[in-house]
């Protein structure tokens, strides 16, 4: 496999931009970024642009931006995670087993992952703008353990699933695997993958559940029809 970037040379182009993409949760919202001059405005949506001038020329860039909104969009999906007069973003309720599960009528999404992919924590970036909604994160490795539900208005609402892998709960086969099998309104599941080190064996089962179960799950080639 051929290494497109030299291993320091990456860190230290890639450093600073990420710490410039972590700034901007100082920002208010992406209605603040939208008044930035574009240059900067750029900067802070699109951190990682700038290295691609580092690629090797023969590299297939086809589908480095798979998913690649305008600004305007993003601003225009951000206020699904502001609550602004009857549209309420809260927790609902958590649940460890499927008669415990809410009946609600809005479509639900899922995200699901290994223990300490980092689901809670994109969630809780989700509702960043939403500092009354706990959402619980930890570094150790199965902390959720259970089926926690997060009432996104009238629009959907969102299910943080324990992870699968290490310490996952012992009964998450029943839990997990009976929701998303069972669950008629959940519209749709996001799969996450640690990009620093790959799609593991475990990842690989949990897409073969997906298909098996037929579920409609979010890959790469997907994000662009959402």
């Amino acid at each position: 496999m051929k290494t497109i970037f030299g291993t320091r040379r990456l860190l230290r182009v890639f450093s600073p931009l990420w710490w410039r993409h972590r700034n901007t949760a100082n920002l208010a919202s992406l209605q603040d970024v939208m008044k930035l001059p574009e240059k900067k405005r750029r900067s802070v949506v699109s951190p990682l642009e700038d290295l691609e001038k580092l690629l090797s020329l023969d590299v297939d860039r086809t589908n480095f931006r798979v998913f690649d909104p305008t600004i305007e969009e993003i601003v225009e999906a951000e206020k699904y995670f502001r609550s602004a007069g009857k549209h309420v973003i809260d927790y609902l309720t958590s649940a460890v087993r499927m008669d415990h599960v809410p009946e609600l009528q809005q479509p639900e999404v899922c995200f699901i992952g290994r223990s300490n992919v980092g689901k809670s924590s994109l969630i809780k970036a989700l509702f960043a703008l939403c500092p009354g909604v706990e959402v619980r994160v930890s570094k150790n490795p199965g902390h959720t353990k259970k089926l926690n539900f997060f009432k996104v208005g009238k629009a959907f609402t969102l299910v943080d699933m324990p992870g699968y892998g290490y310490r996952a709960p012992e009964d998450f086969v029943e839990m997990v695997e009976e929701y998303i099998q069972e669950r008629h309104n959940l519209k749709r599941t996001f799969l996450l993958v640690d990009g620093t080190i790959g799609i593991q064996k475990a990842d690989l089962i949990a897409v073969e559940m997906c298909e098996e179960f037929g579920i409609p799950y979010v890959n790469p080639q997907q994000l662009r029809h959402i």
